[in-house]
Order: structure tokens, then sequence, then C-alpha cells
């Protein structure tokens, strides 16, 4: 924003220093005048000899006095002026110095350095407490960029692996008369589908992160049941059985961004289990102010570290996945920007005797957080 020059802010402090320094000086002269025309009296009577003279009088004293008060005052004030002026631009630039600081981070992270903080030393104040919010923001943000780096590079890389399928299959069915052209389409249209799911895959995640929906009350042990009993085929054909049950779970939310979450917890479960006779278990339950998803399966033994990195995106775990549903890595990342946009945090547990546990746990409806 173009902004007209003016006076800096040390000059300001400065002028209002020295100003109240005037005005307190001005003020204490003027007690000590008034003080004085209360108690000298307007004129005195000398008695010849009492101080050395040889005749006595009456002489006026408050003009004598006014005349030797005056020039004093003006002296006092102009020291006050000069004395304020100096100490005020010396106490400005003290207290304005985090000041300093704080606008030399700004401008180098508006060139784009994320990686600088203020740190500013000190006991707290409101000037550091101004530093450390900035510094905070400042890590939030270059995490952020960090993670939307990747994913972009990651997103191109998943985007790009179907055109580069489809590209080979067409170039193979032009140069080979002799190809399968049923085949050929099979395969284009199985290569066609994933990419179309990863693209609607990356629109849900982009309208989760920018939170563009409408609030309203949402019950997660209904979008539980749903989800479960559309995931109740692809769960008989893996052979996993599904145990769900719970309390009523009223929240406050997206509906269909909710039942995305639920959708894809119970899909991980199933497609993330054994080769046979797994289980899928999915709980509702309240709490004092919030209501929490849990669905946990058995499977592999996963360690805490590898746990904590599924919900990154394209992250697929594919060693645990049936080779005849890869999906496209970005279902437990569709999750937990779901969680967060709705107020909500997500814990992932590896179970100690194998499998997973993963913990929804969302503000009760009319809860603030």
């Amino acid at each position: 924003m173009d902004r007209a020059p003016g006076s800096s802010v040390r000059v300001k402090l400065t002028l209002s220093y020295a100003g109240f320094l005037m005005l307190a000086g001005v003020l204490l002269l003027a007690a000590v005048w008034l003080f004085l025309l209360r108690y000298v009296p307007d004129r005195a009577l000398i008695v010849p000899g009492s101080t050395g003279t040889l005749t006595g009088g009456v002489f006026p004293i408050r003009s004598n006095l006014l005349r030797i008060f005056a020039p004093r005052a003006a002296a006092v004030l102009a020291f006050l002026l000069l004395f304020g002026l100096a100490g005020g631009w010396i106490l400005a630039g003290r207290i304005l110095a985090p000041l300093t600081r704080i606008r030399d981070a700004t401008s180098m992270a508006a060139n784009g350095s994320l990686s600088h903080r203020i740190r500013l030393p000190g006991r707290k104040d409101e000037f550091r407490e101004l530093a450390d919010a900035f510094d905070t923001m400042l890590a939030r943000l270059e995490a952020h960029v960090a993670e939307q780096q990747r994913f972009a590079a990651n997103a191109s890389h998943e985007l790009r692996t179907p055109l580069a399928i489809s590209k080979a299959l067409l170039d193979v069915a032009r140069t080979d008369p002799n190809s399968d052209a049923d085949e050929v389409i099979d395969r284009l249209h199985a290569v066609n589908t994933r990419a179309i799911h990863l693209t609607e895959a990356l629109l849900l995640l982009s309208r989760a992160n920018q939170r563009s929906f409408t609030r309203e009350p949402v019950d997660l042990s209904l979008l539980a049941e749903e989800a479960t009993e559309t995931l109740l085929p692809l769960a008989e054909k893996h052979g996993v059985a599904i145990d769900t049950s719970g309390d009523i779970t009223p929240t406050s939310g997206s509906q269909a961004l909710l039942l995305q979450l639920t959708t894809n917890l119970v899909h991980n479960a199933i497609v993330h289990n054994l080769p046979a006779q797994g289980t899928v278990r999915v709980r509702t339950s309240v709490r004092p102010k919030t209501v929490v998803l849990t669905v946990e399966n058995t499977g592999e033994k996963l360690t805490p570290e590898l746990a904590s990195t599924l919900t990154e995106p394209f992250r697929r775990g594919t060693e645990r996945v049936h080779a005849d549903n890869p999906g496209v890595g970005l279902g437990l990342a569709i999750v937990k920007t779901i969680t967060h946009a709705h107020d909500g945090t997500l814990t992932l547990t590896p179970r100690p005797a194998g499998g997973l546990r993963v913990t929804v746990e969302l503000p009760a409806l009319g809860a603030r957080r």
C-alpha cells in the first residue's frame, strides 16, 4: 500500500517526551510562583540600622522578585526543552529497538525468507510477545509452504503417471497394427478412471483446505453407519468383518465432508488389513465438550514413526495394500484436512497386536474450542 511520507514514530515520541517534560516544568514553576505570591508580602518595612542601612523605608518586594524569577524560570524551561529532546530521542530509540528487528524480519519474510526468526531476548513484555507470535507464525508458514511444495511436486508426479501411461498405450496402438484394441481400451479405461479419482481427491482436498462449506448439525454415528453399509461389499470381498457401535455424536460441520472422512477411514481400514479374517471396529462416543469417532483395524504391526507419516499426501503404505485396490494415496491426507477444517484433532496409534487405531475428535454441537 502506497502511503504519503510522515514523521517517524521516534520523532513523535521524542516530541511527546519533551512536551510532557516542558509541561511538567511549567506547572512546577507556576506552583513555585504562586507559593511566592502567597507568602511573600507586596512591600516590606525596613527599619534603619536593622540591615546595616543608614536609612529606613518601605521597599517593593514582588516587583523585584519578578525581575529575578522570570529570567531564571526561562533558563530552566530552555534547559528542560533541550534535556527533554535529547533524553526523549535516546529513550525512544531504546524502546523502539525491538520494532526494528521485527521490521527487518518482516521484510525478509516478504522477500521469501521464511527461515529467519526474531528471537528477541529479555523478559516478557508487549514487544516480546509480538516477536514470539511473529516467530510462531513464520514457523507455521514455513512448514505450510514446504508441505504445499511437496504436495505440488507429488501431485504433478501422480498426475503425470497416468498421462504417460495413456500416451504409451496410444503410441503402441498407433504403431502396432496387430495390437488388441479391446485390451488397449480396457487399460486406457482403468488408467483414466484412476486419473479421475485422483483429480476428484485433489479437488476435495483443496475444498477442505479452504473451509468453503456451510456448517450444519451432523451426527457422526449416522455417518459411520452409512459409510459401513456402503463399503460392506468391499469388506466381504476381502474377508473383513465390520463391527459398528457407539453413542449418538452430534457435531457441527459439512455433512458431505464428514461423510467423506468417515468413508475414507473405513475404506482405509478395510484395504489395509489382514489378507483374510480381518476385522474393523467403528466406535462413536461423547466426551464433555467433544465427540469422538474411532476406527481401528487388524493388520501388520506398525511403528509409531511410520504411523505418523501416513497422513502425508500420496503415502500409501503399499506393503500393506491389496494389489487390486491401490488407491491414490490421499485417503488419510483428506481425513486430516477435513478434521482440521472442522477444528478437530486426528490421532493415529499403532495397535500392539497389529493394525492401526485412528481417532477423530471434533467439537460437540454448540461447543466452542
